[in-house]
Parts: C-alpha cells; sequence; structure tokens
C-alpha cells in the first residue's frame, strides 16, 4: 500500500471514514493522490466524512475475484457519493440499490477493516 492512502487506511481501522480535500480548489477526492485531480494544487488535508451519502452505481458479485473474497460471496459493491462530494466504493447491505440513501459501517474480513454501506436511518 502507497504511504498516500495511509490516513484512510488508519482511519477505516478506526471505523471513520477519510477524505482529501484541497484547499486550493475546495473539492474533495478519495482517492488518495499526492495532488489534486482538478486544480493540480499539493495542498491537500485530510477531512473525516460524515458516512453519509447516495448510492450511484451497485453490483452484485457472485464469482468472487479470489479465495479471500469467496466466502462472503454472494455480495453487494456499491459506489457512494459522499455528502461531501467524493465518492467512494464499498461493501453494501443485499437489495441496496442506486438511489438509496446510505451510511458507511464497517466490518471485519481477514483482518482488514472495510466499508459495508447501509441503508440510512430517518
Amino acid at each position: 500500500m502507497a504511504a498516500t492512502a495511509q490516513p484512510f487506511v488508519d482511519g477505516l481501522a478506526a471505523h471513520v471514514l477519510r477524505y482529501q480535500q484541497c484547499t486550493g480548489c475546495g473539492r474533495a477526492q478519495h482517492l488518495a493522490r499526492t495532488a489534486c485531480a482538478w486544480c493540480g494544487s499539493v495542498q491537500l488535508q485530510w477531512r473525516d466524512a460524515s458516512g453519509h451519502g447516495k448510492v450511484v452505481a451497485a453490483s452484485v458479485v457472485t464469482r468472487a475475484p479470489s479465495d479471500a473474497f469467496r466466502a462472503l460471496a454472494p455480495y453487494t459493491l456499491v459506489l457512494v457519493e459522499l455528502a461531501e462530494g467524493s465518492r467512494v466504493m464499498g461493501h453494501a447491505d443485499a437489495g441496496t440499490s442506486i438511489g438509496d440513501a446510505v451510511a458507511a459501517g464497517y466490518f471485519m474480513h481477514g483482518g482488514r477493516t472495510l466499508l459495508r454501506f447501509r441503508a440510512a436511518s430517518g
């Protein structure tokens, strides 16, 4: 894993979803980068996300990509646009679909903390 992503991984372990925000243009980005994807500024800060968002894509995985995930299949993966503006991929409860309001949750698998989105309450 790249050192650039360590704050995100450390956040997951502490059950905190993190993203980068550019202090130049104010845009949020999820994938850890050394520069802003929009303006190129290297002035990035890690921030804690609310964990709330809306599902913009969903897929049910029936054939796991590796032995490590075979025990989970079938499972749902979603792309969520967070309230802060960045997008992040994670697991989701079965039946989660595009347009659903969700909140981040976490689960352990293979010694790692992974994201699992659930229907948002309220």
